[in-house]
């Protein structure tokens, strides 16, 4: 018994070397090494780099074991079976060993039990494959996401005199505009963040991402290496480029709708997985289209992310009138009278009484002149509701003489107005002495082309329209009779001929039977005369002379680009089963000569009442510079996620072309034939402006249209002369915009080097009421070229202007953020919380796992091998000496 202590001892001792071996085997894949002292990690430690994800890689290394055999168990029973397997082997060696050592000397069955278990746990080693792993520190910048309401909203000037002494005067968007421009805050920032800076309106767009500064906590930490250095020289041109930001530029307001709910929930949802610190909001809190804050606080809430609000504007409805509106015909016929409607909209006003004032002055006197125009009539209006529009009208007798008249109206100012500057609104209306001759050129006599004609024609007996129509039917044989003015029998094949008319309206023509002159013709008549085309697709004649190679002129004018031959559908799609709806681009909806009805309102409700049309001519889609103002709603005609062009327009020259993709618009008289009528009407006199409306005998000033949203981009075109009546050829003109705050503003217009004499330019219209554009001609500097645009605030925008602090307290309290009224109160010395020190350094370090290493892998089985064999063969020769089997 004695001898067997000894025994039983050893095997106790080898139990625990295998127990080791099978029951950590898991326990091997956490056992790590740090190699940050190691030569490992050499003169990379610390290095400060920027990943691609706004990550610092501090290229700090450890080693790591891992045992890849129980990683790649997938069942909860193959580990329990492994270590079964083991005990197994365990209990049969140690019984095999007593058994055989039984006459043997004391401590030689240890001896044997030891050498047989040590190769057994090599061969389970070698089983399990252990593998060295080198891995990467990396370590995450904590983030800030600066999120920037630019509504139109944003860009009002508050009249609340607690506020002028803090904001000067400026509009709510120039604030933070001033506030990124201040190196400080963001610098302040980036000692502990990444920041990103997004703006929002109906939609999220981020603008910029500035990483943190190498001069921050985790820098600090490493900035004895040699490579600080390097670190330090780097951020000075990223330094400059953040300074040379045009901060007022990048956050113009230009959005219709304020969706702070939607805006915060999804930058919350995408910075998901990030250290995102918190999110900093810059808004008034004009919520007033999408998702509920609540959303946006309930996601906040489980991302564990506060967020910080900068209430910005006044918290009072300011007591204010003014003018929204002014409404009145483009142009007006000598002896003919017209009617002007104004529209006046109050805050804290209701049931107070006004006074209107309506003057009638030539172009070049009234407001812009040293004298004032005189009162022409005088009206008393009661003011209505906060945000209540009021229509005030005024019946203006005819004018005689021909030329531009400035119409004024004017809300004389009372004492409770807070803010007089809004108080009128000016447009201009062009008396012309002559009327809109139309050419209808048709391939054949389709439904479209004979109501469009006898409309026109009842206008034009009836002597009430501004028309004249003509008409040229291809289809049409010797003797027909065509109830027009006048009945072409072929094309006009002069410039004298094509000249007299204004507009051509092409239903379905085939351009083939034009010769290449009169094709010529027709491209300078649009380009260089200023003629409008209408150019309706249809089934007959549409596809063939589009893929003629003789029409690329033709081509050309129009605003979509046509599919070439091996298309892999018909282009033609026409007879479908049921009729499908248009559905209008925010381009289309605000284009007043698509209105059907007298406001954009009932003019939405009648287009959504309408029940489409049953066909198009598909296309590949716009041309470049080209307008998409509505397409064909069927979803299995789009090509993806973009549906089939059905109007569209662009300029073209001095010219105007619209483009249509079917006949269908007679659909209408369904619904009234007025609309119908409407629709050709105003679409006749909006591509024909720009020969009736042209001023200066030395050029002609062309926009898109009359009326734009604050935050529209206006793309001015001007087809100018010299004083040889020859294209003017000089680099550039400049033409002065004066908005409502009157201080001028220069825009370059460029020569255009497709077409001599064509310039061209663009702006932002950044307030709300008149726009006035003058172009100075090199060569009659004292006649200008000009034109008046109306700029007005959407309806959503309008009718809260004050700052809404109860839907910015349930996001800030809601959170865990905080709320500071004003930029001051969040930025300023002054401030008793400064906002910067609220937001915590969220920086997070992972490691990423590198190759396996094979050189250690290679050594590490020869050593299994060699102590396997090893223990083998000792095992061998004891047993030999000791005369076992």
């Amino acid at each position: 018994m004695a001898r067997m202590k000894p025994f039983f001892a050893g095997v106790f001792t080898a139990a625990l070397i295998t127990a080791s071996a099978w029951f950590g085997a898991g326990a091997i894949a956490a056992i790590t090494h740090d190699g940050a002292t190691g030569s490992a990690v050499g003169s990379d430690a610390a290095s400060g780099r920027t990943t691609s994800n706004g990550s610092v890689n501090d290229a700090l290394t450890r080693t790591r074991y891992e045992v890849s055999r129980v990683q790649s168990f997938t069942e909860w029973w193959q580990m329990p079976l492994l270590v079964l397997v083991c005990a197994v082997v365990l209990v049969f060696v140690a019984y095999m060993y007593r058994r055989d050592s039984a006459e043997l000397m004391s401590g030689m069955g240890v001896v044997l039990a030891v050498l047989r278990l040590a190769a057994f746990v090599g061969v389970l080693l070698m089983f399990l494959d252990v593998q060295k792993r080198t891995e990467t520190k990396v370590v995450h910048n904590s983030r800030v996401v600066l999120l920037v309401d630019t509504s139109l909203s944003m860009s009002r000037v508050d009249a609340d005199e607690a506020l002028a002494a803090t904001e000067g005067g400026q509009r709510r968007i120039d604030q933070v505009a001033g506030a990124m421009a201040d190196s400080k805050f963001l610098d302040s920032l980036r000692q502990t963040h990444d920041v990103e800076l997004a703006k929002f309106d109906s939609d999220v767009r981020r603008l910029i991402t500035l990483p943190k500064l190498p001069g921050g906590a985790l820098a600090a930490d490493h900035k004895s290496t040699d490579s600080n250095s390097e670190i330090q020289n780097a951020p000075s041109d990223q330094q400059n480029a953040v300074e040379k930001i045009d901060w007022r530029q990048k956050l113009e307001p230009q959005g219709s709708e304020t969706r702070i709910g939607q805006a915060v929930r999804q930058i919350i949802n995408d910075e998901r997985g990030m250290p995102l610190s918190g999110v900093v909001l810059f808004s008034d809190g004009g919520q007033n289209a999408g998702v509920d804050v609540s959303a946006a606080v309930k996601a906040a809430q489980e991302a564990k992310v506060p967020v910080y609000v900068v209430g910005l504007g006044s918290a009072k409805r300011p007591m204010n009138v003014r003018v929204s509106d002014l409404v009145a015909p483009a142009r007006a016929y000598p002896g003919d009278s017209f009617q002007v409607t104004g529209y006046l909209q109050s805050q804290g006003l209701a049931g107070r009484t006004v006074s209107v004032e309506l003057s009638v002055s030539n172009a070049g006197e009234g407001p812009g002149s040293k004298a004032e125009p005189a009162v022409n009539k005088t009206e008393r209006v009661t003011l209505g509701k906060d945000s209540e529009t009021i229509p005030v009208r005024f019946d203006i007798p005819g004018l005689d003489a021909a030329g531009r008249r400035v119409v004024r109206l004017r809300v004389k100012p009372i004492a409770e107005d807070k803010d007089p500057s809004d108080n009128q609104r000016e447009v201009d209306v062009d008396i012309v002495d002559r009327k809109n001759r139309v050419l209808l050129f048709a391939g054949g006599p389709t439904r479209e082309y004979q109501f469009v004609r006898n409309m026109l024609r009842r206008s034009e007996l009836a002597k009430s329209g501004d028309m004249i129509v003509d008409v040229l039917l291809q289809s049409a044989g010797d003797g027909v009779s065509q109830d027009a003015n006048a009945l072409l029998t072929e094309f006009p094949h002069t410039m004298q001929e094509l000249g007299q008319y204004d507009t051509i309206v092409a239903f379905d023509p085939d351009w083939r039977e034009l010769d290449p002159q009169q094709i010529e013709l027709v491209e300078k008549w649009v380009g260089e005369e200023s003629g409008g085309l209408i150019a309706i697709a249809g089934p007959v004649f549409t596809d063939a002379w589009v893929q003629a190679p003789a029409m690329a002129t033709i081509r050309k004018l129009y605003p979509v680009e046509f599919n070439r031959r091996l298309a892999l559908l018909e282009d033609a799609r026409y007879g479908s089963q049921q009729p499908w709806p248009l559905d209008f681009t925010r381009e289309g909806l605000e284009a007043e000569f698509l209105w059907l009805d007298d406001s954009a309102a009932t003019s939405r409700e009648v287009w959504d009442s309408f029940k489409g049309v049953y066909g198009y001519y598909r296309v590949r889609g716009p041309k470049l510079g080209a307008t998409t103002y509505a397409t064909y709603s069927d979803p299995e005609a789009a090509a993806g996620d973009q549906k089939p062009v059905y109007f569209a327009g662009q300029f073209y020259g001095s010219g105007r072309v619209f483009y249509m993709g079917s006949g269908e618009m007679w659909r209408l008289r369904e619904l009234d034939e007025r609309y119908f009528d409407a629709f050709y009407v105003k679409l006749i006199r909006h591509v024909s402006q720009g020969r009736l409306l042209r001023g200066s005998p030395l050029g002609n000033l062309l926009v898109e249209r009359e009326r734009y949203v604050v935050g529209n981009t206006v793309v001015v075109r001007a087809q100018l002369t010299n004083a040889q009546h020859q294209p003017l050829e000089i680099p550039k003109v400049t033409l002065q915009v004066t908005q409502r705050d009157g201080a001028p503003m220069s825009v370059a217009l460029t020569a255009d080097p497709a077409r001599k004499g064509m310039y061209l330019g663009q702006f932002t219209v950044t307030q709300e009421g008149e726009c006035r554009l003058d172009l100075l001609h090199p060569d009659s500097p004292d006649q200008p070229l000009t034109r008046r645009l109306q700029v007005f605030m959407p309806k959503l925008e309008q009718e809260k202007p004050e700052r809404n602090d109860a839907v910015l307290k349930e996001l800030a309290d809601g959170t865990g953020g905080q709320l500071y009224i004003g930029v001051p109160a969040a930025l300023g010395p002054q401030s008793e919380k400064p906002l910067v020190g609220q937001l915590e350094d969220k920086t997070q370090e992972t490691y990423v796992a590198g190759q396996k290493d094979r050189r250690w892998e290679e050594h590490w089985m020869h050593w299994l091998l060699g102590i396997i064999a090893g223990c083998l063969c000792a095992e061998w020769l004891v047993r030999r000496l000791c005369r076992l089997a």
